[in-house]
């Protein structure tokens, strides 16, 4: 028999690691109600169609299509073996799979507003907090299955949305003590960019080559960009654009001067500004950074982008989103626009376990371990217990009777920094000892005084 395992990008998470994952999940979703966003889940899993076609060419390879079900039924085995043999001949079939696990949270998302948009009260604020999964080649701060804390409004095109996403985002990784910067860009910039080397039809092979740039470089992203049909004056112009540099002011004003007379360019700008110009007032703008390479790859933004950077680390993007005024439209609802952030939370997990963040506090659970000496003894104990945790006082008792060394190993293993001894005389005299294992102060005391104690 083989060792077990796990399927490849996926994890397991111990009693610590869900402690200090539950703290990043509940704070962001402080934030988010704080803000007004309500809580929303959908299914695990879509309808393909649901899926494929809304990530471009890249994503739709990365989603996990699922196998139907029913092939112990003799027609059912025979529709997927068909379905199989079409798809080694490079064709999509029904018979095989019609379903996928979700790829991200905007997208179903969309599908519920699309669904439900007449019995919503619009503007519609949502936050959503679940897993997604990915065929994505496994790496560092990149998983199969991954969580992700989504907050989206939608049926609003007001830019004061994004105003209040960029707060949550700064409010959310102040709270989690993780330093951070946020990089917007507009997709209208990159609109007038491909409009300036070729058309409108150019935008998509451009974002995706940009969107490359931080990890294979400019060279293999040039060389990207000549195979789709980019010509050698276009690949120059783009260049001068991914290296605008200088204070926020100072790419504008070079954007501006590269790409000038644009319509689009201009309108992009414009909504950057608002933005930066609002926090200027809120103090929180030192840590909006206009950045001219973020291209953001998924064909469905239509405004603002944004990507959340944490500083001093090389880790990538810990999150990101922006403004889809088109969305529902891929479902037959047009004209509902929409803006949203995701929050990645394992990334942000693996930042802050470097950078030793997470408050020593969550790592403890039990407060109180009540020794087993017995019988009678175990039973006081259980009684005196329930009444601590009648008082949320988290604590439990040894299941068997053991020597003092063995429980005392099991508490300090566990973090348990309080035990109560209750033996022989103290039965006898309605008492129980109190010891602090991390400072070794030892106390007894009436049952009595026990419910007033100060662990």
């Amino acid at each position: 028999m083989s060792k077990p395992s796990l399927p490849q990008g996926t994890r397991d998470f111990n009693a610590a690691t869900v402690q200090k994952r539950q703290y990043i999940f509940q704070t962001i979703k402080t934030v988010f109600e704080l803000y007004g966003f309500q809580a929303l889940e959908t299914p695990a899993m879509e309808n393909l169609e649901t899926l494929m076609g809304k990530y471009g060419e890249e994503g739709d390879k990365l989603i996990f299509k699922i196998l139907n079900n029913g092939l112990d039924l003799p027609q059912k085995k025979e529709q997927t073996l068909e379905g199989i043999e079409k798809m080694f001949a490079g064709k999509s079939s029904p018979a095989l799979t019609e379903r996928a696990l979700r790829y991200d949270l905007t997208i179903p998302f969309a599908r519920y507003v699309a669904m439900n948009h007449g019995s919503l009260n619009f503007p519609f604020k949502r936050y959503q907090i679940q897993p997604v999964w990915r065929a994505d080649r496994p790496q560092k701060g990149r998983y199969r299955e991954f969580y992700q804390c989504d907050a989206d409004v939608v049926g609003s095109e007001s830019l004061l949305n994004e105003v209040d996403l960029m707060s949550v985002y700064l409010t959310a990784f102040a709270q989690l003590n993780l330093p951070v910067e946020v990089k917007m860009n507009n997709r209208k910039i990159l609109l007038g960019l491909a409009q300036f080397c070729g058309g409108e039809a150019k935008l998509i092979d451009l974002t995706i080559a940009i969107d490359k740039l931080d990890k294979i470089g400019w060279e293999k992203v040039q060389e990207e960009l000549k195979n789709k049909g980019f010509s050698a004056d276009q690949q120059q112009t783009i260049q001068q654009y991914l290296t605008i540099k200088g204070s926020n002011a100072e790419k504008i004003a070079a954007l501006k001067n590269l790409l000038a007379g644009n319509e689009s360019v201009a309108n992009g700008i414009e909504e950057l500004n608002y933005v930066l110009q609002y926090h200027e007032a809120s103090g929180m703008s030192k840590q909006l950074v206009a950045d001219f390479t973020l291209a953001r790859g998924l064909n469905y933004y239509t405004g603002l982008i944004f990507e959340v950077k944490a500083l001093d680390t090389e880790m990538g993007s810990i999150g990101g989103g922006g403004r889809y005024n088109d969305l529902t439209s891929l479902f037959g609802v047009p004209n509902i626009p929409g803006v949203g952030i995701s929050f990645g939370v394992d990334r942000i997990y693996d930042v802050m376990e470097e950078k030793k963040l997470f408050p020593t506090s969550i790592e403890q659970s039990t407060e109180i371990l009540f020794f087993n000496l017995g019988e009678l003894e175990a039973q006081t104990a259980y009684q005196q217990m329930t009444l601590l945790r009648n008082k949320k006082i988290a604590c439990e008792i040894y299941p068997e009777k053991s020597k003092f060394d063995k429980q005392f190993k099991y508490a300090e293993k566990k973090g348990i920094p309080n035990v109560i001894i209750i033996g022989t005389e103290e039965l006898a005299k309605k008492e129980c000892t109190i010891k602090n294992i991390i400072t070794g102060i030892q106390k007894t005391i009436p049952f009595t005084e026990l419910m007033n104690y100060s662990f």
